[in-house]
């Protein structure tokens, strides 16, 4: 075959191979073959793996429908009526290795149109995948065809299909306002619609989880000596971690046998509002309802004139500028002291 071109007609149709160039045609254009159970299923495989399926069917269903417009428009350019048109094709596509498909039933004045095909290319790939359901290629591509063919926008349903148990699969054709491309939109807007929920019940549960680190840390009662405790303010508080404090703390104080409780505002930074004023006048009355006297450490000159421009009455509290301070208050009041 060197140097020589060889051509055989199957039914009509004309192939012919190039041995020197490599080169081989079919229908007088330009064609490639493939192994369907190898090479054409590994490339099927890829762009599944790739993309995902849902993503994969797309591609195939718009990529069928595309190749369907090719077909359909030539015919409808040669001015051919479809009835004279979709004749002429099921040799075509069955010396193409494509399957065989009938045409059962063809109204041109209503634009619809049944196609029936056996063993199609698809499905013996997916067959060989494994797969369970209909492909999306082949009603996508005579979906493309019909559209040529009738010069309007032609959409599909599967009637019937042979990987899941039929003897062949039928699709019906008909007017529709659906696109592919409105499909690809879809599938984006899909794809971005599940990546927010992902991301939203991640957030949720990160959230979740911070808030219970935050109350589980949060202001932890600290021991300091017998009879003593700390509670450290620490960042900015508002309604609700303000109200987290004082239940954990009137919840847990109990628990430890104290008199004296030092509530240090070193770490609020100046970060002192009206929940965390009430919060403290709150602690106070509720520690002192228990025998327990509350004392406000760590109050600085910035601190305290905030705290007297929102006119509440600490006079009943006594209030020292740095823990040691408080601590010594503290022995005092038991009658000890530091050694």
């Amino acid at each position: 075959m060197s140097g020589k071109l060889k051509e055989v007609d199957v039914i009509g149709s004309p192939f012919s191979w190039e041995h020197e160039r490599g080169m081989f045609t079919f229908e007088g254009d330009q064609a490639v073959l493939f192994w369907l159970n190898s090479a054409f299923k590994t490339f099927l495989d890829t762009m599944e793996e790739v993309s995902g399926e849902e993503a994969s069917n797309v591609v195939l269903e718009t990529t069928g429908y595309r190749m369907g417009i090719i077909v359909g428009e030539y015919f409808f350019r040669t001015s051919k009526r479809p009835t004279e048109s979709v004749t002429a094709l099921p040799d075509i596509y069955a010396a193409a290795g494509w399957g065989r498909f009938e045409v059962s039933h063809l109204d041109e004045d209503a634009c619809t149109a049944t196609i029936r095909i056996k063993n199609s290319w698809e499905y013996r790939i997916n067959k060989i995948q494994g797969k369970e359901q209909c492909g999306a290629f082949f009603p996508g591509h005579f979906a493309g065809l019909f559209t040529g063919v009738f010069n309007k926008n032609i959409w599909y349903n599967i009637n019937k299909s042979q990987i899941e148990g039929s003897d062949y699969c039928e699709f019906t054709f008909f007017p529709s306002e659906v696109t592919v491309n409105q499909n690809i939109h879809e599938l984006s807007r899909r794809k971005e619609k599940n990546e927010i929920e992902k991301l939203d019940q991640l957030v949720k549960k990160r959230t979740t989880e911070l808030s219970q680190t935050i109350k589980d840390i949060s202001s932890p009662i600290i021991p300091v000596l017998d009879q003593v405790v700390v509670i450290p303010l620490l960042g900015k508080y508002d309604e609700f971690r303000s109200n987290e404090l004082l239940e954990k703390t009137l919840a847990e104080i109990s628990t430890y046998s104290v008199s004296f409780l030092l509530l240090d505002l070193t770490g609020l930074n100046e970060n002192i509002d009206e929940y965390v004023v009430s919060m403290i006048q709150q602690l106070v009355s509720s520690t002192y309802l228990l025998g327990i006297e509350t004392v406000l450490v760590g109050i600085t000159p910035q601190l305290s004139m905030k705290m007297i421009a929102m006119r509440y009455d600490f006079s009943g509290v006594k209030c020292f500028t740095n823990l040691q301070h408080g601590i010594t208050y503290s022995l005092e009041r038991q009658g000890l002291s530091i050694c």
